[in-house]
């Protein structure tokens, strides 16, 4: 047959809606378990690859495969170099393939641990996973973190698909093993379906074809089940309405429209919505495609929506049923999953992502349990590490609209962002909004901060200085302070010892510790500002985003970085409470400089080398300094 010919009829399958419409599935469990080398039979059975496609994967076999002189499958997903030297995927691959019933979105994801947030990413948007287990390993941690992951992401079908029957000698007794062990994992999960299917993707096992070699198996096969499982989105129709705004459509001033695409619900022509934030009403006038108007949409259409009045909607808002609107809230609570190295701790300010483009900085405000992968029981901790799960609460600075993750996905749903590195570093579901205190509210005072700082005839700041230890920072800003007092000046001074003896005795030294003694300094700092004050700070505050939440507290210009900088040599040999000797010798723990990190600034407003200067030129520098930018009235 000629290309063009196979090519015609690529297509025309492909074009085939089939009665079981659209599967979005992923295969995930350990490295090594067979997924891509599964997705690759499933393409290469499917009969949707072309001959030259063909022939570069058996070339390809040759090369980098590992299954001799047979076809090495696997290499039809593993597209990078890296991964077909390792033998391992790295990042998600997806692919697209149908039968005569149903057309399928298959997502390949790694199975190593490293990469467990690209597995994360691939079950956000699936309806079923495939867990893969090696039948001569048996159910492994990170199947069971995988199965985890999915059932939290709201996968409610699962797949355990035992292969490598084939090294087991297709052993009944070892699929049953497996099977009762991994029932016992998931009992409690709730999983609509779990249904286990023994195989050999290398052979093509009970994939397309029943196995002779397992006449013991009477489900099933992988692709039977695959085209019948039931994932109707019924249920994301009857949800309310939702349509996060992308866009706000004004090509001229004869139009307006919020554009987006709906992520649950039905919505007509005539019928109210709400926009969630401020709870202000309109009529749907027009629907608006590219192609021409609707009388009804739903979930799924990229649409525009034309009100029959202007009210105030920008990108970033949600437009809602006004009889089932969202939650709107600064608190909630949520499960997450740690995707970074760098730990999470309670109180570090992070960049909130939620539907609609909705960014916020949030913090956690209390880590109340982690989750035992291996056991899924809860545990007590102070901070997550990498691919750890647990349930926090947090705290946004500004409210935002969503769902419970499980009653809508798409509104349910975040991501939490490193303010410096842009790294997304976690992935969130909403659990419940926290209805804390609602009968407080800001009390207006006649009295504000203006006033105060007019009478003290001074600007209000934070002058913060950071450093190591034996840099010369509290020496450096008790003598700012002095001479800002001999000027009249009205100050109060924080120091990191003093105030360790009251406020924050309480805490140690660990880097969770460290991160919630600079938020509760910084809201202590903030409430001197508001009373007039210039204060200063001498804090070794040795993260960067603890001094960017301090920044980010009072208003612009009232916060003053100042850099006291020495060498750590230089630091050592000052050593004027003895604590490098004692962490030397073992005796401290967690000492900046010496076994915990120290983030110096960036770009401070004034930065101080105390090996360079003396602690009275240092002073005048920031003295100068303050009265250059206008901060000492």
């Amino acid at each position: 047959m000629a290309d063009g010919d196979v090519a015609r009829k690529v297509r025309e399958r492909l074009t085939q809606a089939g009665e079981g419409g659209v599967l979005r599935f992923i295969t995930c469990g350990s490295v090594d378990d067979g997924k891509s080398t599964l997705i690759g039979r499933l393409l290469f059975d499917s009969k949707l690859l072309f001959e030259d496609q063909i022939r570069i994967l058996k070339q390809d076999s040759k090369k980098h495969g590992t299954a001799g002189e047979e076809i090495d499958f696997a290499l039809l997903l593993d597209g990078l170099e890296a991964e077909r030297e390792q033998g391992i995927t790295i990042d998600v691959a997806y692919r697209f393939f149908n039968t005569e019933r149903r057309k399928f979105i298959v997502a390949d994801t790694p199975g190593h641990e490293q990469y467990t947030r690209n597995m994360a990413t691939g079950a956000s948007t699936a309806d079923l996973a495939i867990i893969l287990v090696d039948a001569r390993k048996g159910v492994l941690t990170q199947t069971k973190r995988h199965t985890y992951i999915a059932n939290m992401m709201g996968i409610r079908h699962a797949v355990l698909a035992v292969n490598k029957m084939d090294l087991v000698g297709y052993s009944r007794a070892a699929f049953h093993e497996i099977v009762s062990d991994y029932m016992n994992i998931v009992e409690d999960l709730g999983f609509a379906s779990v249904t286990p299917v023994p195989l050999s993707a290398r052979y093509g096992d009970n994939i397309f074809q029943r196995a002779d070699s397992m006449k013991w198996y009477d489900g099933p096969t992988l692709m039977e089940h695959l085209e019948s499982v039931d994932t109707t989105m019924d249920e994301v129709l009857e949800l309310p309405f939702r349509l996060p705004i992308q866009w706000v459509n004004r090509p001229n001033l004869d139009f307006r429209g919020f554009s987006g695409t709906i992520v649950g619900g039905r919505l007509k022509k005539g019928d109210d919505v709400c926009v969630a934030h401020s709870g202000k009403v309109a009529t749907v006038s027009r629907i608006v495609t590219a192609d021409s108007d609707l009388d009804q949409a739903a979930n799924g259409d990229a649409v525009t929506i034309v009100l029959d009045r202007e009210i105030d909607i920008a990108r970033g808002d949600m437009l809602v049923d006004p009889k089932s609107p969202t939650e709107v809230s600064d608190q909630f609570a949520a499960e997450i999953l740690w995707m970074t190295d760098e730990k999470m701790f309670p109180g570090r300010s992070y960049l909130l992502k939620a539907a609609g483009g909705q960014m916020t900085p949030a913090s956690v405000t209390t880590l109340k349990h982690k989750l035992n992968v291996n056991t899924f029981e809860k545990e007590p901790g102070k901070s997550l590490d990498l691919n750890e799960i647990g349930v926090c609460t947090l705290s946004t600075s500004k409210p935002i609209a969503f769902d419970k993750y499980a009653d809508q996905r798409e509104t349910g749903s975040f991501i939490l962002i490193d303010r410096f590195t842009n790294q997304t570093v976690a992935a969130g579901m909403i659990e419940f909004s926290l209805r804390r205190a609602s009968n407080i509210h800001t009390h207006a005072m006649d009295i504000d901060k203006a006033r105060r700082s007019e009478l003290k005839n001074q600007k209000p700041t934070i002058l913060w200085f950071t450093g190591l230890s034996g840099a010369g920072k509290s020496t450096v800003a008790n003598l700012v302070e002095r001479k800002l007092a001999d000027n009249g000046r009205h100050t109060y001074s924080l120091d990191g010892d003093n105030v360790r003896q009251g406020l924050n005795r309480d805490l140690g030294f660990t880097d969770a510790d460290r991160v919630e003694n600079i938020r509760r300094i910084g809201e202590v700092a903030k409430l001197f500002v508001d009373s007039g004050m210039i204060v200063t700070c001498s804090f070794i505050s040795p993260f960067r985003s603890e001094r960017q939440m301090v920044r980010e507290l009072v208003d612009e210009g009232e916060f003053v970085e100042v850099f006291v900088d020495a060498p750590l040599e230089v630091c050592i040999q000052r050593d004027p409470k003895g604590l490098y000797a004692k962490a030397k010798a073992g005796k401290i723990k967690n000492f900046t400089g010496f076994d915990s990190p120290y983030e110096a600034p960036k770009s401070p407003e004034i930065h101080i080398n105390t090996a360079e200067v003396s602690a009275e030129d240092a002073a005048e520098r920031v003295i100068d300094e303050l009265a250059k930018r206008g901060l000492l009235g």
